[in-house]
């Protein structure tokens, strides 16, 4: 087999069973915080993050293929809550909220005291990396590699996939939407796909390859699309990047069109219950909004994407049989 058993095992729990990842982001920490209370994140209480996790876990479950939770305040008390079905995937982070180093040259870190083992240990479908990336910044950029390099190879000794989140980010002279940066998206986003899928991670979780609050050409986002599916060597699936639902619809359709086999949708799904202050009202939001929102998105995805194994070219997610005794070198 070209893939391990045990990847094999968590790739399939992260997918439905026509092989499309229809997949919701419940990890923030930060921002979710500066969410709750813009003017004072840090009064943001352990009970506080961990009730909208809860909440929001229990409303989208039913119509995700896997959730994907952070060790601090979400996988521990949805796995005790009961607010995560069996059936469902279960994907968690890695990372440390925020970065090192400056704005211009981020530096992605371990959350101190966790790692893959631990993941593994828990049972968990994946290891979720976000990478803050550019593939034009020398040696921050090869630093940003070696951690996937590392990672990669604990997930291969701990047998589960590893699914990496790259993020860019403007540099000196990039200032946004109102600078060069949203010019040179396309290029670093399916650049930073044809160097990360060459590293022994299982998923990219990509950003869309283009802004389009400033590119509307329904053609020129295509045409970004099927090149990243042509240059990522692996399974890919789109991330929201806190854009509004609309706009994330828009791209999960030119996406999976494309070859995406699914989304990782967070924020897009839930972001104006973080505003809600009653607990009773924002699960009505969630159970009202957040949820249809996700089964659209999956049927979406369902209609137009490429099942994860097909990028494998693996036909009908049929695998080749393993040998006799298989289980003797595993």
């Amino acid at each position: 087999m070209s893939i391990s058993i045990g990847k094999l095992r968590g790739l399939h729990q992260l997918a439905d069973g026509s092989g499309i990842m229809a997949m919701c982001a419940i990890d923030h920490r930060g921002a979710l915080k500066r969410a709750l209370n813009r003017e004072n994140p840090e009064a943001v209480s352990y009970r506080d993050m961990v009730d909208f996790k809860l909440d929001l876990c229990r409303a989208v479950a039913p119509f995700a293929s896997a959730i994907l939770l952070d060790p601090v305040y979400g996988v521990g008390p949805a796995i005790a809550a009961g607010v995560l079905p069996g059936d469902k995937g279960l994907l968690v982070s890695v990372e440390k909220t925020g970065y090192a180093g400056e704005a211009h040259a981020r530096i992605t870190e371990i959350l101190p005291g966790w790692s893959v083992k631990k993941i593994k240990k828990l049972g968990a479908s994946a290891v979720k990396l976000l990478l803050y990336f550019r593939p034009d910044l020398g040696e921050v950029t090869l630093r940003q590699l070696e951690l996937v390099s590392r990672l990669a190879d604990e997930c291969l000794e701990e047998d589960i996939p590893l699914l990496v989140e790259p993020v860019s980010y403007p540099v000196a002279g990039e200032n946004g939407g109102q600078g060069e940066f949203w010019k040179k998206k396309p290029e670093l986003v399916i650049e930073t796909a044809r160097r990360l899928t060459a590293l022994p991670i299982d998923v990219l979780k990509t950003e869309f390859p283009a802004d389009i609050k400033h590119e509307d050409d329904e053609n020129k986002l295509k045409l970004y699309c099927q090149e990243l599916n042509r240059e990522s060597r692996l399974p890919w699936v789109l991330l929201s990047a806190g854009v509004d639902f609309d706009f994330f619809r828009r791209q999960v359709k030119i996406a999976c069109a494309a070859g995406a086999s699914g989304f990782l949708a967070g924020r897009a799904l839930w972001q104006e219950g973080a505003g809600i202050k009653e607990r009773k009202e924002r699960m009505s939001f969630f159970e009202t909004t957040a949820a249809p929102r996700l089964k659209d998105l999956s049927e979406l995805a369902r209609t137009y994407g490429t099942p994860w194994y097909a990028k494998l070219n693996v036909a009908r997610g049929e695998f080749p049989p393993v040998a006799d005794g298989w289980w003797l070198k595993y």
